[in-house]
């Protein structure tokens, strides 16, 4: 077995090696077919059939706890079936800080029905709202103003903290996982939103009104049931789950109501599209958009994503649901052109530096677009950690594959 796995390893193509980004070059459309991608996950997670260790190991894929913890919790609940709240008269908080104002602040408001009321933290809340004594208090704050937001909260504001939607995904709101994690707020009870919808900038539209944000899913046809699927949809979780979904249908948007482990699986995928193709595009010395590293770099996507999977599902236990890459290619391709390939110093720590592990490759090229390309000179990047000495272990690459075997 140990044998297979070096032969293995050994056979990992060249474009698999972590070079600097300078080295690559443009490569033509290639996208990878389905039986390339299943030899991609058989490099990453080699599998026997008939070894007696691959059953031991497959005892032993987990590398802490967490998953299972979570799992209990929910457990504990009772619940088989989500609660669901309407969508009604809602506060939507903004930065009091008026250059901080993000587009999600707009958005909000404007795929509500015109009764919102917009706040800044700590203002006085409403005792209620439509006569409504609970309501959803939309955190519409960028992510580098969250920690100092929750730890500055009045009594009043910690009395309705139950009450509060996060939002994840996207370069304006990143990964706040590892905020809301140090104030106990990843949890069933909490709403979160994985956003899948456009984010128009403030007098984008008409007469200098901001256009309505648009459905970004994609339907990437039908599986083996006859059932769609579909990529790049918004999700919510939490209390107000069925508000926030209501509020998205009414205005064309899909959005998929689930319970937080379901959740958490979309946020980080939808935060492997964010890194990844920013930073793969954003490199280059010509304007790139996210069709262009679909279409041009997909190896180097493809491989860098696998990479920060392993990260994940070794470092926070999270593994993603099969077909990820295919799902995230889709969604390059069918949204993302003129869509441009950026980074920003303020959100590098909610993009790009929020995977667990080596994240050897990402971090190359990070380092690159700091030191030759100009790019992230507010951001701290980490160092290049050195290249690996001896075999990843099998129990820290965990397994991917749906049907379970290693």
């Amino acid at each position: 077995f140990t044998i297979a796995v070096l032969m293995a390893m050994a056979s990992i193509p060249s474009s698999r090696a972590f070079h600097i980004p300078a080295a690559l070059s443009v490569r033509g459309n290639t996208r990878p077919s389905t039986a390339e991608l299943q030899h991609k996950a058989s490099l990453f997670y080699p599998t026997t059939s008939s070894s007696p260790s691959s059953s031991a190991l497959g005892m032993a894929t987990w590398s802490n706890g967490q998953a299972i913890q979570e799992y209990q919790d929910f457990l504990a609940t009772g619940k088989s079936e989500l609660d669901k709240a309407d969508d009604g008269p809602s506060i939507i908080v903004q930065s009091s800080n008026p250059s901080n104002i993000i587009p999600l602040t707009d958005a909000i408001n404007g795929l509500g029905r015109g009764d919102d009321v917009i706040l800044t933290p700590n203002e006085p809340l409403p005792q209620s709202l439509g006569g409504r004594p609970s309501y959803p208090i939309y955190i519409t704050l960028p992510p580098y103003e969250l920690k100092e937001f929750i730890e500055n909260l009045n009594d009043e504001w910690k009395a309705r903290a139950e009450d509060f939607v996060f939002f994840s995904g996207t370069r304006v709101c990143g990964v706040v996982e590892p905020v809301l994690r140090k104030f106990g707020m990843c949890r069933d009870s909490m709403t979160q939103v994985v956003i899948g919808f456009t984010l128009p900038p403030p007098n984008s539209g008409l007469g200098g009104a901001t256009r309505k944000p648009e459905d970004m899913a994609c339907n990437i046809g039908a599986d083996a049931m006859g059932e769609e699927k579909w990529a790049g949809e918004s999700q919510a979780c939490g209390k107000w789950n069925g508000a926030v979904a209501s509020r998205l249908d009414s205005n064309g948007i899909r959005c998929k109501t689930v319970f937080y482990r379901e959740w958490r699986r979309a946020m980080w995928e939808r935060a492997l599209y964010d890194a990844v193709w920013n930073v793969i595009g954003a490199v280059r010395e010509e304007e790139t958009d996210h069709a262009d590293v679909a279409m041009f770099f997909d190896m180097e996507a493809s491989d860098m994503m696998w990479e920060l999977v392993n990260g994940l599902r070794g470092g926070l236990a999270v593994t993603l649901i099969y077909g990820f890459e295919d799902r995230l290619f889709s969604i390059a391709e069918m949204r993302g052109k003129d869509e441009p390939c950026e980074l920003s110093d303020e959100m590098f720590d909610y993009l790009q530096n929020v995977f667990p592990g080596k994240c050897q490759m990402l971090l190359e090229y990070c380092n690159y677009a700091k030191d030759t390309r100009g790019l992230l000179k507010g951001a701290k990047v980490p160092p290049v950690p050195s290249q690996l000495s001896e075999l990843p272990s099998l129990v820290k690459q965990g397994n991917l594959r749906a049907d379970g075997v290693i």
